[in-house]
């Protein structure tokens, strides 16, 4: 079995190697929520609270928590426990909300030992809707262009990844890597799991190809080196200086009319083929993308994490 594959043997075998951990991270968080702002679909009751926050709050700023604070504050929890210190929130133009949780300055704010700072994803002029994900970690990194000249992993604002998720791509030594999840393994309706792209691994465990909206006859040849069908959940980790250019000349889907990072990931890989390596993992994700998915992440939070405790 290749190393590659190995990346989850041992955490203290990785220290004892002194490798250079990536400790910066930008937080996805600007986008328009606009599935979460539809009427749930399933009958389940909300609080006129909570419709009311999935309405005008961006996804992360939803309360989740006992004590009414927001998905991000667990998203930061695991990130730092993960040991990442230098923490980039990309904000819409009317992300004041998150600087009344997280810090008042643009730049530097300390939260629990992180340094945490805001970049602006700013809507072009004839766009109601910001321009994709790929648009918003490129105004990131123009904003703030030390991400330019180190490593960064860059994540979604409303997905809870784990503690060891962020740990592998922290101390992966690939100069581009992402979490390639185990698809049986994620505690979704089968449905919409069928809705999820499939990534496709060479015999080395490195991304060649994400295949989006595969038929039911397609779906068994992708399977990886151990048999599974594997899935991207939009956690990635980058070289800043091999990234730059193909962020910035990322084209626009010519369906969503958005510049996705996906598109300027798979451009990046035509050119530097073989460097995004799939790290294998086998857990559930907690998603909180539309008005169904709040009462089940409060249950997983209530479960999983019944208190914060910062000073781990």
């Amino acid at each position: 079995m290749s190393l590659r594959w190995d990346f989850r043997v041992d955490f203290n075998y990785i220290k004892e190697m002194k490798i250079n951990r990536t400790t910066s991270l930008v937080v996805l968080a600007g986008g328009a929520s606009s599935r979460m702002k539809k009427p749930p679909q399933d009958g389940k009751e909300l609080s006129e609270q909570e419709i009311q926050e999935a309405n005008q709050r961006s996804k992360s700023l939803i309360s989740v928590g006992n004590d009414g604070r927001p998905m991000m504050d667990y998203v930061l929890y695991n990130i730092k426990k993960a040991g990442y210190t230098n923490i980039y929130i990309v904000i819409g133009p009317k992300g004041d909300l998150f600087k009344e949780f997280y810090g008042d300055q643009d730049k530097g704010n300390d939260f629990h030992g992180m340094k945490l700072s805001f970049a602006v994803q700013h809507i072009p002029e004839g766009r109601e809707k910001p321009f994709g994900t790929a648009d918003a970690l490129y105004q990131a990194v123009e904003q703030f262009p030390e991400l330019n000249e180190t490593s960064y992993v860059v994540c979604n604002s409303d997905n809870l990844y784990s503690v060891e998720a962020l740990r592998l791509l922290s101390e992966s030594t690939s100069p581009h890597a992402f979490i390639a999840y185990d698809r049986d393994a994620l505690s979704f309706p089968s449905e919409r799991i069928s809705r999820f792209a499939l990534v496709e691994l060479d015999s080395a465990g490195a991304l060649t190809n994400i295949v989006e909206k595969p038929s039911e006859n397609e779906v068994e040849n992708y399977r990886d080196a151990s048999g599974k069908l594997r899935v991207s959940m939009n956690i990635f980790k980058f070289d800043g200086v091999m990234t730059y250019p193909y962020l910035k000349n990322c084209p626009v889907h010519p369906v969503r009319n958005e510049k996705e990072l996906p598109s300027a990931l798979m451009n990046m890989l035509l050119d530097n083929p073989g460097t995004m390596a799939g790290l294998p993992l086998s857990e559930h994700v907690p998603d909180l993308t539309s008005k169904e998915d709040i009462q089940e992440v409060k249950k997983y939070l209530e479960q999983h994490y019944p208190k914060l405790d910062w000073n781990f």
